[in-house]
């Protein structure tokens, strides 16, 4: 790692502690490779920003990786960052800038995911997985490809594991909500419920996962809820970073999946959330 910084760059968040989470992180994962230069920054609602970190991370480095410490890649990495990194080699010429893949939705997170059902399924008392509904909880996007990564962790869990329900919801953008999904759940049957945020920190999505839980608690005497916590200092998370650092999982081979991908198409147009769509749900059990 000789002249070489790596940059962690997060998505941020509106809630003050989300951000100093990942700060937290970047410390420990310093004290885990003391002899690598890493920093962080972030695309929005911080005060280290994608160019801001860019050319912090260029000062006294010959080449800087840059470590999208995000799950799903939507808009903000397939398009901000590419063209903040672009910018950053003009500004830094004897730099050379390289780019690994986001953590997205792979073994290491499946693991990380089994590991948040085993917890939620001791603190239920191990009741029947097949009458105890999952529920992984995402953020959403409008980025099709995007949602449906958690889609592809819901249909992994539903073959790994003996639950007969194993859902998807998204907590904001797309659908279906958690509402939705819990009302449906319960409807076919199920007496517990394990609602799972595939969230890496916390932040204002967080909170509201919080609340709306509690809420469902009181709507739903009669079942069981147990809501496991985000996971971002999970040991499966530095150990992901490490083989994206190292490049054991050839990360850089190619930056993003866009195979599909509208963004690209739509470069010269301004990217707008539509919150109109019709939608469509998708049940790993179908």
């Amino acid at each position: 790692m000789d002249n070489t910084t790596l940059l962690l760059v997060g998505h941020g968040s509106r809630n003050v502690e989300g951000n100093q989470e990942i700060m937290r992180f970047a410390e420990q994962w310093r004290a885990r490779h003391p002899d690598w230069r890493i920093e962080v920054c972030f695309i929005e609602h911080a005060e280290i920003l994608l160019n801001g970190g860019l050319d912090h991370a260029a000062q006294g480095a010959r080449r800087v990786m840059v470590i999208p410490f995000i799950l799903n890649a939507a808009g903000h990495v397939k398009m901000e960052l590419p063209a903040a990194m672009e910018a950053a080699r003009q500004r830094h010429p004897h730099v050379h800038f390289e780019c690994v893949r986001h953590l997205g939705m792979g073994r290491e997170i499946f693991a990380v995911l089994i590991a948040q059902l085993e917890h939620l399924m001791q603190e239920l008392d191990m009741p029947d997985p097949h009458n105890t509904g999952v529920i992984l909880l995402g953020r959403g996007s409008s980025d099709a490809g995007a949602n449906s990564e958690l889609a592809k962790m819901a249909r992994w869990i539903f073959e790994e594991t003996d639950h007969d329900l194993v859902d998807i919801a998204f907590t904001s953008i797309t659908w279906p909500r958690l509402e939705t999904v819990v009302q449906r759940q319960i409807t076919l049957g199920m007496r517990q419920i394990a609602i799972i945020p595939v969230y890496l920190f916390t932040g204002v999505l967080i909170d509201r996962i919080q609340a709306q839980t509690a809420r469902l608690r009181q709507q739903y005497p009669q079942t069981a809820f147990a809501l496991s916590a985000h996971f971002g200092f999970d040991p499966g998370i530095f150990d992901l970073l490490d083989m994206r650092a190292t490049n054991q999982d050839n990360s850089q081979a190619s930056l993003l999946e866009c195979d599909g991908c509208k963004y690209r198409a739509d470069a010269q147009a301004h990217h707008l959330h539509d919150h109109t769509h019709t939608a469509i749900h998708i049940h790993a059990h179908a």
